[in-house]
C-alpha cells in the first residue's frame, strides 16, 4: 500500500510541476509534510539540501530521497518512477503528434517560431551565469569596479581553448575547477 502512495503522490507532483525542479518543491512538501506526514519540515529542509548536493535534478533527487526515506531501496525506485511516469507520458504522445504532423505547414512555422525563443532563452542563462561569474551576484550592478578580473580571464581562456582544440567541455571545466581551488582558496 505505501508503494501505491508514493507513486501517486510523486506522479501528481511530476504531472503538475511545471517549470522546473525548484517549482515541484512546493508541491512535493505539500504531500510528504502537509498532506501525509511522512516527514518534518526539518527533515523536509535537510532532504532538499541534499538534493542540491547530489549530482542531478533536483527534484527527482527529492523524490528518490523520499521513498528512501519511507520505505528504503524499492520505495525509492517507486517514488522516482512516480514522479517521471507523467513526463514520459506527455513526451510521448508529443513525439508522436510531431511525426504523425512534422512536415504540415502549421507545424513547421510553430517550429521556425520556437527557434529563436529558445536561443534567446539559452542566451539568457549564459548571460546570468557570465554575469555571476565576473561580478559575483546575480543581480550585481555592473561596472569595471565589481569585475572579477580572475574569473573573466579564466572564462576568456575556457571559451578560447573549447573553440580552437575542440577539447572536451568536462575535461575544460574540471581544470577550471582546480585552477578556481587554488585561485579562490
Amino acid at each position: 500500500m505505501i508503494y501505491l502512495e508514493l507513486f501517486w503522490s510523486f506522479f501528481q507532483v511530476g504531472l503538475f510541476t511545471v517549470g522546473g525542479g525548484y517549482a515541484s518543491l512546493p508541491l512535493i512538501q505539500n504531500q510528504v509534510v502537509h498532506y501525509h506526514s511522512w516527514l518534518t519540515l526539518a527533515e523536509f529542509t535537510d532532504l532538499i539540501t541534499i538534493s542540491q548536493m547530489t549530482p542531478g535534478p533536483i527534484a527527482i533527487n527529492s523524490a528518490t530521497f523520499v521513498g528512501t526515506r519511507i520505505a528504503g531501496f524499492p520505495g525509492a525506485v517507486v517514488a522516482t518512477a512516480g514522479f517521471v511516469t507523467p513526463s514520459c507520458i506527455i513526451m510521448g504522445i508529443l513525439a508522436y503528434i510531431f511525426f504523425k504532423y512534422k512536415n504540415l505547414t502549421v507545424v513547421q512555422g510553430v517550429l521556425a517560431g520556437l527557434r529563436p525563443a529558445v536561443v534567446a532563452m539559452i542566451a539568457s542563462a549564459g548571460l546570468s551565469i557570465l554575469i555571476l561569474c565576473l561580478w559575483g551576484e546575480k543581480n550585481a550592478k555592473i561596472t569595471l569596479h565589481g569585475i572579477n578580473y580572475a574569473g573573466g580571464v579564466l572564462f576568456l581562456v575556457s571559451l578560447f581553448v573549447l573553440q580552437k582544440f575542440k577539447l572536451k567541455p568536462m575535461l575544460v571545466m574540471g581544470v577550471c575547477g582546480v585552477i578556481g581551488a587554488f585561485l579562490y582558496l
